[in-house]
């Protein structure tokens, strides 16, 4: 059977079309139970009701704190009795349940623990590559814990950082990266090849 993921986003889903793309051509074993925002009226909404998803709204600048907030989130994500949730482009920091241990997975755009943390996100870290002069960068796809871009590494790879970069061209080979190592991860996840020890993670 195909695991149900619950995805969370707060923009335009772009992840979220890569990961529908690849169920539709049967290289994810999958279905998208359904699609939640912390932003309302963005387009990755759009996309889910465009693929008959379930999609809804828990936005966080109606909750007076980070507590409130994840307690309505959570009660929208368990809802959809997901086997894993899949952070796409989402923008607050989210808790985790013991029984969501390793059952969250996120995306980073650059080789965690480089260039990782509160505030790094977007173009803010390759404009951060290319100034210290990393001579490579690349994507790290990981399990999601209490701190930002902290939990154990699934999946990394690299691309090159090069002489005449600027921040919008590194981007464009890290996305091509994290178009291809996120489904990995999401299909090993499903195939129940993931293992986890501590802060490492083994692929069988």
């Amino acid at each position: 059977m195909p695991i149900r993921l619950a995805v969370l986003l707060s923009g335009s889903g772009t992840t979220l079309q890569n990961i529908i793309d690849r169920i539709d051509r049967g290289e994810l074993d999958a279905t998208v139970a359904g699609v939640i925002s912390s932003r309302p009226g963005v387009f990755g909404l759009e996309r889910a009701k465009r693929h008959g998803i379930p999609a809804s709204e828990v936005v966080r600048r109606e909750f007076s704190g980070n507590e409130a907030f994840n307690a309505a989130l959570w009660a929208e994500i368990r809802g959809l009795s997901p086997d894993l949730v899949v952070l796409a482009g989402f923008m607050s920091l989210i808790a985790v349940p013991p029984d969501f241990q390793n059952r969250i997975i996120n995306v980073h755009p650059a080789l965690i623990p480089a260039f990782c943390g509160h505030g790094m996100y977007g173009h803010h870290v390759h404009e951060a590559v290319i100034n210290y002069g990393a001579k490579i960068s690349g994507a790290t796809v990981h399990f999601v814990d209490t701190e930002y871009d902290h939990g154990p590494i699934i999946l990394q790879d690299t691309v090159p950082v090069l002489d005449g970069d600027t921040p919008e061209t590194l981007a464009e080979r890290v996305q091509a990266l994290e178009r291809e190592l996120y489904p990995q991860a999401i299909q090993l996840f499903a195939q129940g090849r993931l293992r986890v020890a501590g802060r490492r993670v083994f692929v069988h």
